[in-house]
């Protein structure tokens, strides 16, 4: 093991999780730590909110859930969040990071293909995702359906935490086009659609939820406020000892917000994993104003880090929905 910054393997996640480092109210699921990430789990309880917050230095987060909760929620007997509307929820983990360590979360691929947008929240957070270095304490999400209401349950897993030793250097920088070649190259989002279950694998029409769209000359307009699922250009690898990053928001490449969910774990796309060709998929959701995008248009960057040791299981080992994928639905749809 390396002691230079980098991201934990998934060897280095089970060792804080045998250290104490990492504590959960009920027992850790088999599969819940990835090559380079741990799924979180929603807890019993959360909390309808009149507003986002930042809980901010000195204060806790269940201090500020009492300044803005509407209603509380049982997630033990499963409970549906509405589109449009702001939660609060409790984690199971629990976190006392040792000296050296810190984490930053990000939405599952499954809950970013679905238009949910989730962020971490901790303790005298000042920041949204990132956990510093020593943070002893609950964790909490906040969580906001945009387009689809959504039905969850205690356990459910809509974000995930990479943990990370020191400052890991940016080894690359790779910029993403987008596919609008021939034939189906997407889906929009339907409005006033069903709810979809997030624990509920291919159980969903997803002629219920999607409207495929075929581009005219190699290109597609996005209208303001609706939400797209596109698929990269190029082929997307993950070296075994990297990991990487989709930025979410760059304003130099047009008016849209690209890619909710941003971690890439090690093995995607690679031929140890037998996924040579794996493309990325792409959450666009456009601005304040249309926006004509072209066939190849670069729409998002990849960051590559480097990890501190390789991975005991590269991605998709254990099984995944989303190796070798083209353009491709979260896991909650049949096939188109």
């Amino acid at each position: 093991m390396s002691d230079a910054p980098g991201i934990l393997p998934s060897q280095s996640i089970e060792d804080l999780i045998a250290e104490g480092a990492i504590t959960a109210s009920r027992p850790f699921d088999a599969d819940q730590v990835q090559p380079a990430s741990l799924d979180l789990r929603l807890g019993a309880r959360a909390w309808r909110v009149r507003a986002s917050f930042l809980p901010g230095a000195g204060r806790t987060v269940p201090q500020r859930i009492a300044d803005v909760a509407m209603h509380e929620l049982d997630l033990t007997k499963g409970a549906v969040l509405e589109r449009g509307c702001v939660y609060i929820a409790e984690l199971q983990e629990s976190l006392a990071l040792p000296k050296g360590v810190s984490a930053r979360a990000n939405p599952k691929s499954s809950t970013g293909r679905v238009d949910v947008f989730v962020r971490l929240l901790t303790n005298k957070s000042v920041t949204f995702d990132d956990v510093a270095e020593g943070y002893s304490g609950p964790t909490y999400i906040e969580i906001a359906p945009q387009t689809f209401s959504i039905l969850v349950r205690t356990s459910t897993r809509l974000n995930q935490l990479r943990l990370k030793r020191g400052d890991p250097p940016k080894l690359s920088i790779r910029s993403v086009g987008v596919d609008l070649s021939d034939g189906v190259a997407g889906f929009r989002a339907r409005r006033h659609a069903g709810v979809v279950d997030m624990d509920r694998v291919d159980g969903h029409d997803p002629r219920d939820f999607w409207e495929p769209l075929i581009p005219r000359r190699g290109e597609l307009l996005l209208d303001p406020g609706e939400f797209y699922i596109l698929a990269s250009k190029e082929a997307v690898e993950i070296p075994v000892m990297e990991a990487a990053e989709m930025t979410p928001i760059d304003p130099s490449v047009g008016e849209f917000r690209v890619h909710y969910a941003g971690f890439f774990d090690p093995g995607f796309g690679t031929e140890e994993a037998n996924a040579v060709g794996s493309r990325g998929v792409l959450e666009v959701r456009s601005h304040e104003t249309p926006f004509l995008l072209e066939d190849g248009q670069i729409v998002a960057r990849l960051v590559y880090e480097p990890l501190t040791a390789k991975p005991a299981r590269l991605y998709g080992e254990l099984g995944s929905h989303y190796q070798r994928q083209g353009l491709k639905l979260s896991k909650h749809f049949r096939v188109w």
